[in-house]
């Protein structure tokens, strides 16, 4: 048996933690079943917005109209779209393989692993130890337990990158971030989109009135069902039927499509490693539980990213393999804050969000909500957007801004200014203060932090 100074397991958020142990001298094992570098670049973020923006760039061609251009779009070389992000992806893969090999001090470990005993993990049979342990295991999709899907060739977010033809039609399943933004690839691509969701909106993280707006929008070029919960599966002769019954009537409804995409979330992979067998504990929805510190329940394993599930996003993910490093290598005692943690989702119209939403302000605070349209300031007006707009929720008696939320053009651009103004103190006065260009879309941001009031 092989005893180290820290094993990491998972090759995604993990590698921050590689990086730090090695550069405090440490021998270091990371075990990791690939592909490496984890979901993000391989199989999440970054292939997946590689297709999304020749999306956009369709999408913008399909509403020039409104400016008056006349423009269509003559031919869309699937395959070669799909080409070039494979190709970045493998690129990619090559470059950490070399890192790795090059790395002194490391040994990888290329399996899939899991626990034998609280400090010991066995990988393609070998057994190595560690009482410092950061698990980094990410995630996989969640497949629901559909009749008959098991009998049928379904896409996931990661299967979908292997397409060489795009499909004439695609039933997707799931209203979720993953969901709409693949909607949105496909539709731009010319395949008839058919959306089941299940709840009674799509991204049910987002604002009541974020997730109507975003139904709305991408009905125009999709067909989007909430409300709508699919039972079955099943093969037909041409393709792939569904047969989903909609919670408001039951009434049962089927359709048809050449291919179907199951996008209703992810699952964490704590339960490949067996993660029990080491006394770490797992929440009810299979994550890994783990104190404001990021340890767990064992002293000395840490669980990040993913594995945890308490926001799954990269950037959240190599914040917290950072905070956990500082913690156990640096002995800090740094609280993992995500107070100030934004996501984006690339629909199309793009989405952005930071901080509480309005109903979660409201349990513990009096607020002040500030809402503006694009078409309010100049430059919106210009580019003619009539319906995308951001919400503010501050604290009343203190102007501190508790959230922000975006919907349309630019979205994850225009909401830095809001994270950055919340990470060193987030009053409003810290945005309206500084001078903003006019005429340009971050006056949007002033526009609605000019209009909080009570409401």
């Amino acid at each position: 048996m092989k005893k180290y100074d820290a094993i990491i397991i998972g090759s995604g958020c993990g590698m921050n933690i590689v990086t730090e142990a090695l550069n405090h001298g440490l021998r270091t094992a990371l075990v990791d079943k690939g592909p490496l570098g984890g979901t993000c670049p391989n199989l999440g973020c970054i292939p997946s917005k590689m297709l999304i923006f020749a999306a956009d760039r369709v999408a913008e061609i399909q509403e020039a109209r409104k400016l008056g251009i006349e423009a269509e779009v003559r031919n869309i070389d699937f395959l070669s779209i799909m080409e070039r992000m494979r190709k970045f992806v493998r690129e990619n893969q090559t470059h950490m393989r070399q890192g790795i090999s090059s790395a002194e001090n490391l040994d990888f470990y290329q399996g899939e692993g899991h626990f034998i005993n609280e400090y010991t993990i066995e990988v393609n049979g070998a057994k190595i130890r560690s009482g410092t342990i950061f698990i980094a295991s990410g995630s996989r999709p969640l497949i629901p337990p559909i009749k008959g899907l098991d009998s049928v060739d379904y896409l996931t977010n990661e299967t979908v990158l292997q397409l060489k033809e795009r499909p004439d039609s695609i039933i997707v399943i799931g209203g979720g971030y993953i969901a709409v933004e693949y909607g949105h690839f496909f539709a731009a691509m010319g395949a008839r989109v058919s959306m089941l969701e299940m709840a009674d909106r799509l991204v049910l993280s987002e604002e009541p009135e974020i997730s109507r707006l975003l139904k709305q929008e991408l009905g125009k070029r999709m067909d989007i069902y909430t409300g709508t919960q699919v039972e079955e599966v099943r093969h037909s002769a041409g393709g792939i039927v569904a047969i989903a019954r909609e919670a408001s009537t039951g009434a049962k409804k089927e359709f048809a499509a050449q291919k179907i995409m199951v996008a209703v979330g992810r699952k964490s992979n704590a339960d490949l490693l067996k993660a029990e067998k080491a006394g770490v504990e797992i929440d009810k929805r299979g994550f890994i539980k783990v104190n404001e510190y990021l340890e767990t329940a064992k002293k000395g394993i840490y669980a990040v990213g993913d594995a945890n599930g308490q926001q799954m996003f990269t950037h959240v993910a190599n914040r917290e393999a950072l905070v956990a490093a500082q913690n156990k290598l640096h002995n800090a005692e740094i609280k993992m804050d995500y107070t100030t943690a934004p996501h984006a989702v690339y629909s199309h119209p793009q989405i952005a969000s930071v901080g509480l939403l309005e109903e979660q302000a409201r349990k513990d605070h009096q607020v002040l909500v500030g809402r503006a349209k694009y078409s309010d300031i100049a430059k919106g007006k210009a580019m003619m957007e009539e319906s995308g707009f951001a919400k503010a929720i501050a604290e009343k008696d203190t102007g501190k801004i508790l959230g922000f939320h975006i919907i349309g053009p630019y979205a994850p651009i225009l909401i830095q200014e809001v994270i950055n103004a919340m990470v060193s103190g987030g009053h409003i006065d810290h945005i309206q203060a500084g001078m903003h260009i006019h005429p340009a879309l971050p006056e949007l941001i002033l526009r609605t932090l000019g209009n909080l009031e009570e409401s």
